[in-house]
Protein backbone atom coordinates (compact mmCIF):
# COMPACT_ATOMS: atom_id res chain seq x y z
CA UNK A 1 0.00 0.00 0.00
CA UNK A 2 1.34 3.40 -0.97
CA UNK A 3 1.62 5.55 2.14
CA UNK A 4 1.28 8.82 0.23
CA UNK A 5 -1.79 8.17 -1.95
CA UNK A 6 -5.32 8.55 -0.62
CA UNK A 7 -8.08 6.44 -2.17
CA UNK A 8 -11.75 6.39 -1.27
CA UNK A 9 -11.80 2.70 -0.51
CA UNK A 10 -8.94 2.81 2.00
CA UNK A 11 -9.31 6.18 3.75
CA UNK A 12 -11.16 7.48 6.81
CA UNK A 13 -11.43 10.92 8.42
CA UNK A 14 -10.72 11.46 12.13
CA UNK A 15 -11.70 14.88 13.54
CA UNK A 16 -10.27 15.38 17.03
CA UNK A 17 -11.79 17.77 19.60
CA UNK A 18 -12.98 20.68 17.44
CA UNK A 19 -14.95 22.00 20.38
CA UNK A 20 -16.53 25.31 21.34
CA UNK A 21 -14.28 26.35 24.22
CA UNK A 22 -11.10 25.12 22.53
CA UNK A 23 -11.98 26.83 19.26
CA UNK A 24 -12.72 30.10 21.06
CA UNK A 25 -9.03 30.55 21.95
CA UNK A 26 -7.57 29.49 18.59
CA UNK A 27 -6.16 32.23 16.37
CA UNK A 28 -6.82 30.15 13.23
CA UNK A 29 -10.26 28.95 14.29
CA UNK A 30 -12.05 30.13 11.13
CA UNK A 31 -9.59 28.44 8.76
CA UNK A 32 -9.60 25.17 10.69
CA UNK A 33 -13.39 25.02 10.97
CA UNK A 34 -13.82 25.92 7.27
CA UNK A 35 -11.36 23.23 6.18
CA UNK A 36 -12.93 20.63 8.44
CA UNK A 37 -16.30 21.45 6.92
CA UNK A 38 -14.82 20.87 3.45
CA UNK A 39 -13.29 17.57 4.56
CA UNK A 40 -16.52 16.40 6.20
CA UNK A 41 -18.43 17.24 3.01
CA UNK A 42 -15.85 15.31 0.97
CA UNK A 43 -16.08 12.37 3.38
CA UNK A 44 -19.85 12.29 2.90
CA UNK A 45 -19.50 12.52 -0.91
CA UNK A 46 -16.96 9.69 -0.97
CA UNK A 47 -18.73 7.64 1.71
CA UNK A 48 -15.64 7.61 3.94
CA UNK A 49 -15.88 6.45 7.54
CA UNK A 50 -15.70 9.43 9.93
CA UNK A 51 -14.69 9.38 13.60
CA UNK A 52 -15.25 12.50 15.70
CA UNK A 53 -14.04 12.98 19.25
CA UNK A 54 -14.80 15.41 22.04
CA UNK A 55 -12.40 15.78 24.93
CA UNK A 56 -14.22 16.28 28.23
CA UNK A 57 -17.26 18.00 26.65
CA UNK A 58 -18.65 19.11 30.03
CA UNK A 59 -15.64 21.38 30.38
CA UNK A 60 -14.70 22.14 26.75
CA UNK A 61 -18.16 22.17 25.19
CA UNK A 62 -19.53 20.29 22.24
CA UNK A 63 -18.20 20.22 18.69
CA UNK A 64 -18.49 23.69 17.12
CA UNK A 65 -21.99 24.32 15.74
CA UNK A 66 -20.66 25.08 12.23
CA UNK A 67 -19.90 21.37 11.84
CA UNK A 68 -23.21 20.25 13.32
CA UNK A 69 -25.12 19.42 10.14
CA UNK A 70 -22.14 17.47 8.82
CA UNK A 71 -22.19 15.31 11.95
CA UNK A 72 -25.93 14.69 12.35
CA UNK A 73 -25.73 10.94 11.76
CA UNK A 74 -22.22 10.43 13.11
CA UNK A 75 -21.33 9.03 16.50
CA UNK A 76 -19.21 11.39 18.59
CA UNK A 77 -16.74 9.67 20.89
CA UNK A 78 -16.25 11.33 24.26
CA UNK A 79 -12.86 10.94 25.89
CA UNK A 80 -10.98 12.12 28.92
CA UNK A 81 -7.55 10.88 27.89
CA UNK A 82 -5.70 13.10 25.42
CA UNK A 83 -5.15 10.45 22.75
CA UNK A 84 -7.94 9.35 20.43
CA UNK A 85 -5.65 6.62 19.22
CA UNK A 86 -6.63 3.57 21.08
CA UNK A 87 -8.64 3.23 24.28
CA UNK A 88 -12.31 2.61 24.91
CA UNK A 89 -15.00 3.02 22.25
CA UNK A 90 -12.72 5.04 19.97
CA UNK A 91 -10.19 2.19 20.06
CA UNK A 92 -12.89 -0.28 19.04
CA UNK A 93 -13.96 2.06 16.23
CA UNK A 94 -10.35 2.33 15.03
CA UNK A 95 -10.06 -1.46 15.02
CA UNK A 96 -12.86 -1.57 12.46
CA UNK A 97 -10.78 0.74 10.25
CA UNK A 98 -7.77 -1.58 10.13
CA UNK A 99 -6.07 -1.26 6.76
CA UNK A 100 -7.32 2.28 6.18
CA UNK A 101 -5.29 5.46 5.95
CA UNK A 102 -6.40 8.00 8.52
CA UNK A 103 -6.88 11.66 7.56
CA UNK A 104 -6.49 13.52 10.86
CA UNK A 105 -7.66 17.01 11.82
CA UNK A 106 -8.36 18.75 15.11
CA UNK A 107 -7.33 20.74 18.16
CA UNK A 108 -4.82 21.11 19.75
CA UNK A 109 -2.07 19.97 17.42
CA UNK A 110 0.55 19.61 20.15
CA UNK A 111 -1.62 17.74 22.65
CA UNK A 112 -4.58 15.59 21.58
CA UNK A 113 -3.75 15.49 17.88
CA UNK A 114 -0.07 14.67 18.47
CA UNK A 115 -0.77 11.93 21.02
CA UNK A 116 -3.51 10.46 18.80
CA UNK A 117 -1.28 10.42 15.73
CA UNK A 118 1.53 8.76 17.70
CA UNK A 119 -0.83 6.03 18.91
CA UNK A 120 -2.39 5.57 15.46
CA UNK A 121 1.04 5.14 13.87
CA UNK A 122 1.99 2.70 16.64
CA UNK A 123 -1.16 0.71 15.76
CA UNK A 124 0.05 0.42 12.16
CA UNK A 125 -2.02 3.09 10.44
CA UNK A 126 -0.72 5.40 7.75
CA UNK A 127 -1.69 8.85 9.00
CA UNK A 128 -2.18 12.01 6.95
CA UNK A 129 -2.23 15.13 9.16
CA UNK A 130 -4.05 18.01 7.49
CA UNK A 131 -1.88 20.99 8.44
CA UNK A 132 -4.58 23.58 7.63
CA UNK A 133 -7.13 21.46 9.49
CA UNK A 134 -5.28 21.44 12.82
CA UNK A 135 -4.20 24.23 15.14
CA UNK A 136 -2.80 25.10 18.55
CA UNK A 137 -3.04 28.24 20.63
CA UNK A 138 0.50 29.25 19.66
CA UNK A 139 2.31 29.03 16.34
CA UNK A 140 5.34 27.52 18.12
CA UNK A 141 3.32 24.62 19.53
CA UNK A 142 1.64 24.08 16.15
CA UNK A 143 4.95 24.00 14.26
CA UNK A 144 6.58 21.76 16.84
CA UNK A 145 3.66 19.33 16.69
CA UNK A 146 3.77 19.10 12.89
CA UNK A 147 7.51 18.49 13.02
CA UNK A 148 7.14 15.75 15.63
CA UNK A 149 4.33 14.05 13.72
CA UNK A 150 6.40 14.19 10.52
CA UNK A 151 9.34 12.60 12.33
CA UNK A 152 7.02 9.87 13.61
CA UNK A 153 6.12 9.01 10.04
CA UNK A 154 2.90 10.95 9.42
CA UNK A 155 2.30 12.46 6.01
CA UNK A 156 1.82 16.22 6.45
CA UNK A 157 -0.74 17.40 3.91
CA UNK A 158 -3.46 20.03 3.39
CA UNK A 159 -7.17 20.18 2.67
CA UNK A 160 -6.93 20.73 -1.09
CA UNK A 161 -4.39 17.93 -1.55
CA UNK A 162 -6.63 15.52 0.36
CA UNK A 163 -9.77 16.46 -1.60
CA UNK A 164 -8.11 16.34 -5.02
CA UNK A 165 -6.25 13.12 -4.22
CA UNK A 166 -9.57 11.48 -3.33
CA UNK A 167 -11.27 12.97 -6.42
CA UNK A 168 -8.62 11.70 -8.86
CA UNK A 169 -10.23 13.51 -11.85
CA UNK A 170 -12.15 16.59 -12.93
CA UNK A 171 -15.54 16.68 -14.59
CA UNK A 172 -17.38 14.38 -12.18
CA UNK A 173 -20.42 15.49 -10.17
CA UNK A 174 -18.28 15.21 -7.01
CA UNK A 175 -15.61 17.44 -8.57
CA UNK A 176 -18.20 20.09 -9.42
CA UNK A 177 -19.62 20.06 -5.89
CA UNK A 178 -16.31 19.98 -3.99
CA UNK A 179 -14.38 22.41 -6.19
CA UNK A 180 -16.99 25.07 -5.36
CA UNK A 181 -16.15 24.68 -1.66
CA UNK A 182 -12.43 25.20 -2.23
CA UNK A 183 -12.62 28.42 -4.26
Amino acid sequence: MDKFTLNREDSALVAIDIQERLAAVMKYREQVVKNNKILLTAAREFDLPVLVTEHYPRGLGKTVPELGEDLEDREIYEKIIFSAGGEGKIGAALEKLEGKKLIVTGMEAHVCVLQSVRDMIDRGFYVHVVQDGVCSRTKENYRNALWQMYQMGAVITNTETVVFDLLKQAGTPEFKKLSKLIK
